[in-house]
């Protein structure tokens, strides 16, 4: 079987396409001219939605996430996004060798293990305190953990839902505190650090990962902040030599860091380090939404984004300020926010 032609980000309304696409899902709905499948399709690119409309919906009883399947189709624009209306579908086997699995799994520009080495790394020149110090080691050298890390993806679909996301988001946030506590000597660096490491440790187990990365039942039942503190519980109950009140400040952060209750926060930030996680977790989380928003957008096209709905908004990419240490020529206006992936 030969490599994909056309990825979802090629997509335009207009187009006639053939092409090979994963289902990451799949849902049943009826119309008032008979019954309908609403298909979320995916590549390493992204994902599209696509519909089957009656009669050709009634041909199908089951369209399993996970499975690949061969579209035919024209692609239409709603809501200001592509969709593609599917007029034949092929379900290909389970097992279809001929597949190339990294046309279908987006990952972060940087290797895994090069963003958990630079971690580490970052881990021994800053943490001074030496039962943190001790404390970080233990957890990132586990097997299961550094396993878990490397494989581990950052959301489900919103901010680096790719491989190697979850590294790259947590490298992000740790870099972040570690320039607010230059800018504000007053702040428990030693902590802050710890806590940017460890504060979505959970999602390696919140999210499956590879073809259709969903949530897991643990993940779905508990969520990766209480999880996170459940693995990092035995390590800390091992840490004799921390002290009882940086082990409770240590919670505190990690509990508070999605910031409000409506975020799924089981506490709200009560110290200085705690505002800190929560305030460089949002700034990378959107920022890496914004550049994912604005890679769909044509260089010469409107540098306005179709309304991007975890924004709750339209995105508009300004035109960069020229970099005259380069004769003038103008500054990448969304590479500098993060690392896109490829």
């Amino acid at each position: 079987m030969s490599g994909k032609n056309i990825f979802v980000r090629d997509l335009n309304a207009g187009q006639q396409i053939q092409e090979l696409f994963l289902v990451a899902e799949a849902k049943l709905g009826q119309s008032r001219n008979g019954p309908y499948w609403s298909l979320t399709l995916s590549d390493r690119s992204g994902q599209v939605e696509a519909k089957i409309w009656s009669p050709l919906s009634q041909e199908f009883s089951e369209i399993p996430a996970g499975r690949f399947v061969r579209v035919r189709g024209a692609v239409t624009s709603f809501r200001d996004r592509p969709q593609v209306v599917v007029e034949r579908l092929e379900l290909l086997p389970e097992a279809e060798n001929g597949v190339t699995l990294s046309d279908f799994l987006p990952a972060s520009v940087r290797p895994p293990e090069e963003m958990l080495e630079e971690i580490e790394d970052l881990c021994t020149e800053h943490l001074e305190h030496k039962p943190w110090k001790n404390f970080a080691r233990k957890v990132l050298r586990d097997e299961e953990i550094r396993s878990r890390l490397l494989a581990g993806t950052g959301a489900k679909t919103v901010h680096h839902a790719y491989m190697g996301g979850l590294l790259e988001h947590t490298l992000a946030v740790l870099r972040l505190c570690l320039a607010h506590c230059d800018l504000y000597p007053q702040l428990d660096r030693q902590i802050l650090v710890v806590a940017a490491v460890f504060h979505d440790l959970g999602k390696a187990w919140e999210l499956s990962g590879g073809l259709t990365n969903d949530y897991t039942d643990q993940g779905r039942l508990l969520g990766h902040i209480w999880i996170g503190l459940e693995k990092l519980e035995p390590f800390l109950a091992k840490a004799k030599d921390l002290d009882e009140q940086l082990i409770l400040h240590l919670k505190h952060i990690i509990l508070s860091h999605h910031g409000e209750y409506e975020f799924g926060s089981p506490r709200r930030p009560k110290t200085p380090e705690a505002f800190v996680l929560h305030y460089a977790d949002n700034l990378d989380a959107k920022l890496n939404t914004i550049a994912a928003a604005f890679e769909d957008l044509d260089p010469a096209g409107s540098p306005w984004t179709g309304f991007q709905r975890y924004l709750d908004r339209y995105l508009y990419r300004p035109t960069p300020t020229p970099d005259d240490r380069n004769h003038g020529q103008k500054a990448p206006s969304a590479q500098f926010l993060l690392p896109i992936k490829g």
